[in-house]
């Protein structure tokens, strides 16, 4: 009989050894499967935590854009009404260069009026950030304030020079509203 006991107890290992065998390969099949699992969520976190930043660096950039909209849009949101402006300017600083002195006498207080007319429009201008850009004859002439009218050799001049100031001209903040219209030397040393 030890003989039929030694073939069942083997009978039995072998058994055993294959339900080991089994279960090992289960069990690494399911390790397997949670690495995978385990791998999947990790580059889905990474997935998200990409569009995350993203999606913060995004929401960044949209509140600096609109900060600079807003500061533009206050600085230069009303250059089309000084454009308008502009005009007015001129034409009432015209009619101040064009009153002689009799006239000064004769309508004393009318020209007051325009005189504090201007004044408040300067002020205005300035309270709004618009400057004058007012060359003086023999400044150097500048594309990026002046506007050339026409050219005329003229002696005693250096090319380039402003000879002429037809009209004075405008910034507003640091944009140009209108160059200042002038004559230009073209004399040639």
């Amino acid at each position: 009989m030890p003989r039929e006991d030694e073939f069942l107890d083997d009978i039995e290992t072998s058994e055993a050894e294959l339900e080991a065998e089994e279960l090992a390969e289960e069990e690494a099949l399911e390790l397997e499967k949670e690495v995978d699992e385990l791998e999947a969520l990790r580059a889905e976190r990474d997935d998200f935590r990409d569009k995350f930043m993203r999606a913060l660096a995004d929401a960044e950039n949209s509140r600096k854009r609109a900060d600079k909209q807003r500061r533009e849009a206050e600085q230069y949101g009303g250059s089309k009404l000084a454009r308008d402006m502009l005009p007015v300017y001129d034409n009432l600083q015209r009619a101040m260069d064009a009153v002689s002195d009799e006239q000064r006498e004769a309508m004393g207080a009318m020209l007051e009026g325009l005189e504090l007319t201007l004044r408040e429009l300067k002020n205005t201008f300035k309270k709004h950030g618009i400057e004058v850009i007012a060359p003086a004859v023999g400044d150097k002439f500048d594309p990026n304030e002046h506007e050339a009218m026409f050219e005329a050799p003229v002696p005693g001049t250096k090319a380039g020079e402003i000879i002429q100031v037809s009209a004075v001209g405008f910034m507003l903040h640091d944009r140009l509203l209108r160059p200042a219209q002038v004559g230009v030397s073209s004399m040639t040393a």
